[in-house]
């Protein structure tokens, strides 16, 4: 027993003061997972169900460590859970971000989203402002906490229960605020009773405010792979033939566009997705595709727009969105008198 415990110091006295090794170890971890998801490996799946055992893990840190002292007679240091903790919360901001980084669109307000996850996975590296800044304000950590788990669910549970888009970021919601609520004893140790329901009110509130802005959380499940614009598809290949950026009004309405588009969804979700058109940022038409996820390139689909305004003349974008109205991706044209 004395040998674990010192195997376990010496390991944690490392980390400390090493802090940015875990953090690379955990980013490579997400970027070896991103491939391997792509490739439907199993191994990526292994990495998300420990990353979620170790959020449970910190819920029952309090009953463990009774049980661990009534069985072995080892009291566990709360500098341990303090370590772990931030261990934790590092090992999932790091792991998702390259999800989020191959899906941004970086002209688009979804790269505050991003960045704030780039922002955080960098906070919980420096230790001196980790502990010193952040962990001495209870309220401000309890809501680094909860970003933390909802972050690492939205990669995670596409991985493992195959949801949509609109379906994981719903539940990651909901589940990031319920399994923090038992973590606040930990978060918040000595707080006065008044505190609690006032912080739950926060995290609901920030919860719903994410769920308003949805189309600025990138979606980690989808990839858009390609997309062009063009007068005619290749039905054999299936592929656009030529690519389209600027036209004159009289062939847009005489002969309409393609908007081809791949959409890689690699866990094989069924997903419901929208080509939105909008002239001068203002939407015209939106059409539904319904995609199966699994081909090496994106599942290829188009839609054949034929009904434009008289009056076709400026900036036009085609985005493509998920149910929820996050955005895969987009391109630009411009139609000429």
């Amino acid at each position: 027993m004395d040998y674990c415990k010192n195997i376990i110091a010496k390991f944690i006295s490392a980390m400390q003061k090493r802090p940015g090794l875990l953090a690379v170890l955990a980013f490579l971890s997400g970027v070896a997972s991103f491939a391997l998801v792509d490739r439907k490996e199993s191994f990526s799946q292994v990495i998300a169900i420990f990353l979620l055992i170790s959020w449970l893990w910190l819920i029952i840190d309090n009953w463990l460590r009774d049980k661990v002292e009534e069985k072995f007679g080892v009291a566990v240091s709360p500098n341990v859970m303090r370590f772990a903790l931030q261990m934790v919360q590092q090992e999932s901001l790091f792991f998702a971000l390259p999800f989020f980084l191959a899906v941004t669109q970086w002209d688009h307000p979804q790269a505050f989203f991003t960045s704030l996850i780039a922002l955080c996975a960098v906070i919980s590296v420096i230790d001196p402002f980790y502990y010193k800044k952040l962990a001495k304000n209870r309220t401000l950590f309890s809501v680094f906490h909860n970003f933390a788990l909802f972050v690492v669910l939205l990669v995670t549970l596409p991985i493992l229960l195959n949801l949509t888009t609109s379906q994981s970021l719903a539940a990651a919601l909901v589940t990031a605020v319920v399994v923090t609520l038992p973590s606040l004893n930990n978060l918040m140790p000595n707080a006065r009773w008044w505190r609690f329901p006032i912080l739950v009110f926060i995290l609901c509130a920030l919860s719903t405010a994410v769920w308003q802005l949805r189309s600025y959380v990138p979606p980690a499940a989808l990839r858009l792979t390609d997309i062009t614009l063009a007068h005619e598809v290749d039905l054999q290949h299936k592929k656009p033939v030529g690519s389209i950026k600027q036209l004159d009004s009289y062939t847009l309405h005489h002969q309409g566009l393609y908007s081809w588009t791949a959409v890689k969804a690699p866990r094989g979700l069924n997903e419901k997705i929208f080509h939105v058109w909008l002239h001068n940022k203002e939407e015209v038409d939106r059409i539904t595709l319904n995609i199966n996820g699994g081909r090496e390139l994106g599942y290829r689909a188009w839609t054949h727009k034929v009904n434009f305004p008289s009056d076709s003349v400026g900036k036009w974008q085609v985005k493509v969105v998920t149910e929820s109205g996050q955005l895969i991706g987009l391109t630009k044209f411009t139609v000429t008198p």
